[in-house]
């Protein structure tokens, strides 16, 4: 082995590419330092995806611990380095590594319920982004008393870093606020967002679950004409207000909760934390509502005969 070569496997590093990327240049750097073709580890973060999600949370903690290129730390790493001066970087990779922690031992790639902690990911990574563009120090040229040219730190470079801190603060406020409420409250938001109305017109048209994210959800049921025995109907929203009108010619057996909020069952009500009515009548067709909010108003009334 030539001594060239020796040279060449001493100073062999591994990054991130910065001119032949898709994304980060993860999959680049990984081909050079192991001398394979990058669509293998491509197509290896693909297939992670699809089996459970764990793929693009892999991907993101390589960003974070693999150098980009012609630079000598990872973002993790210069964020540890100045943890006592700049605590805010640190915080960052901190969320990033809890969050993307948590997600994997879920090791799903839609985690149901998971809304607070890919909140909690984004917050990470913007105060990483914030920090890091706000990074390089702005300097300005002015005339010393003797004529001497001196370099001193710019006031505007100064004001720009605490704005991005006073922002990332911000942001991190409302996403982990927004977290805190989505998970108390079972907020799914693949379930929708906005105004939803149902009205079936026959029985067989009722659907068995009818779940909204966050909005109002409005299930008609006056015209609907059941059968002889019990349908079950089960209706969620994680946040906002559920109205539901049964038939006047129905029995019901109805229970209706809210985390935080209201419930009305035929003129009774009850309210605030753990509300639940529960109505039993009696009769042949019999209607069986589960009727539940996180946060909000649920009532339940009977069309006019």
């Amino acid at each position: 082995m030539t001594e060239h070569a020796i040279d060449q496997t001493a100073v062999k590093r591994l990054e991130r590419s910065r001119s032949d990327r898709m994304l980060a240049g993860v999959c680049e750097g990984l081909a050079r330092y192991f001398d394979l073709n990058p669509a293998f580890y491509r197509v290896g973060f693909v297939v992670l995806t699809l089996l459970g999600g764990a793929g693009i949370l892999i991907y993101l903690a390589a960003v974070l611990v693999i150098p980009e290129e012609g630079k000598p730390d990872s973002i993790a790493a210069d964020a540890l380095r100045g943890r006592r001066e700049r605590p805010w970087p640190l915080i960052g990779v901190g969320l990033i590594a809890v969050a993307a922690a948590v997600l994997l031992s879920r090791a799903t790639l839609w985690p149901q319920g998971d809304a607070a902690w890919v909140l909690v990911l984004l917050a990470g990574a913007v105060i990483l982004w914030t920090q890091r563009s706000s990074r390089a120090p702005s300097t300005e040229i002015v005339l010393a008393s003797d004529g001497t040219a001196i370099e001193r730190p710019s006031r505007g470079g100064h004001l720009i870093a605490v704005i991005s801190v006073i922002l990332a603060i911000i942001v991190v406020a409302v996403l982990t606020a927004a977290a805190t409420v989505a998970t108390v409250f079972h907020v799914d938001v693949r379930n929708g967002v906005g105004e939803r109305t149902y009205q079936p017109a026959l029985a067989a048209g009722v659907q068995a679950q009818y779940k909204l994210g966050i909005g109002e959800l409005r299930l008609d049921l006056a015209g609907t004409r059941f059968p002889v025995g019990e349908t079950r109907i089960d209706v969620r929203v994680g946040i906002g207000e559920l109205n539901i009108i049964v038939p006047a010619d129905v029995a019901l057996r109805a229970t209706a909760t809210a985390q935080a909020g209201e419930v009305e069952v035929l003129g009774r009500t009850n309210d605030g934390r753990n509300a639940d009515l529960s109505v039993a009548t009696p009769g042949l067709r019999v209607l069986v509502l589960d009727a539940k909010v996180g946060l909000g108003t649920v009532h339940i009334t009977r069309s006019l005969p």
